[in-house]
């Protein structure tokens, strides 16, 4: 791979990390705890949503995050002729 291929490559992977981990942030760190008064006006099976969110919420959005990556990485593998 040429050195500018390179540059790219690894530019639209730190891109791709910053997107997701800013999304996995918003919804642990604010529904967990900044919204959580906002959150807690809904239940959702019996529980307050904003303790749903700081419980269990951010945990299935990091671990969909992790698929979203692992597809978008693909993808980015297959551009740049890096898969096997």
């Amino acid at each position: 791979m040429k050195k500018s291929d390179q540059k790219k490559y690894w530019k639209t992977n730190l891109k791709y990390l910053t997107v997701l981990l800013t999304i996995w942030f918003i919804v642990s760190y604010g529904c967990g705890i900044i919204f959580v008064d906002e959150l807690n006006t809904i239940r959702m099976g019996g529980f307050k949503l904003g303790f749903w969110f700081a419980q269990q919420g951010s945990i299935y959005v990091f671990t969909i995050l992790i698929f979203v990556y692992i597809k978008l990485m693909n993808k980015l593998d297959k551009k740049y002729n890096l898969d096997s």
